[in-house]
């Protein structure tokens, strides 16, 4: 038998398919951070989390009976590239279960966190959760190795986050490339 995730885990699963820790809305330190889709009653204005959560209890809409319903057709129709992904993400629950899939998620969440506080020039973090949505963890974190070595052979210092955010985008550009994965078209 797996391991149940916490309750604080499960609040990042955005009832549409969205994984809020990979959200850059989420990673934000400023003041207006969003806390994710299922905590608190911001979000209350979405169309979507109105009709799965409040008013079916579902946790999300793969298990409506209705999905995919017109209301999520028109928002995917609205912002492809979000819900591209969260319908992805959905397809994985489905297949895999939402406790199996947010181990995933959780894992992709702390490298992520990990990038942002040790690599990040103030100008990444769009491209940073960009990258642990769309790249395999190992990808990742074969660049992160290459990069710390590459920061030893070019004598960058530690404190010099721009010298080192530029090699770890650069490198993970290169290994995403060959991936077979650009990702600037993204």
């Amino acid at each position: 038998m797996g391991t149940k995730m916490n309750p604080a885990e499960e609040s990042l699963v955005g009832c549409c398919g969205i994984y809020c820790g990979l959200c850059t809305k989420y990673q934000s330190k400023a003041p207006s951070r969003c806390i994710g889709c299922r905590i608190g009653e911001q979000h209350d204005w979405c169309s979507i989390y109105r009709c799965c959560v409040k008013k079916k209890g579902l946790t999300t809409c793969m298990e409506c009976s209705e999905y995919p319903c017109e209301r999520y057709e028109r928002r995917l129709a609205k912002y492809p590239e979000d819900l591209k992904t969260a319908q992805e993400n959905l397809d994985r629950i489905k297949k895999l279960g939402l406790d199996s899939w947010l181990k995933g998620q959780r894992e992709r969440r702390l490298l992520v966190e990990n990038l942002l506080d040790n690599y990040n020039d103030g100008r990444s973090m769009s491209f940073y959760c960009k990258v642990c949505i769309v790249l395999p963890v190992e990808v990742i974190n074969r660049a992160i190795e290459e990069a710390k070595g590459k920061f030893v052979s070019n004598k960058i210092s530690d404190s010099d986050m721009k010298a080192k955010a530029k090699l770890v985008k650069s490198t993970i550009q290169d290994l995403a490339l060959k991936s077979g994965i650009d990702l600037m078209k993204r």
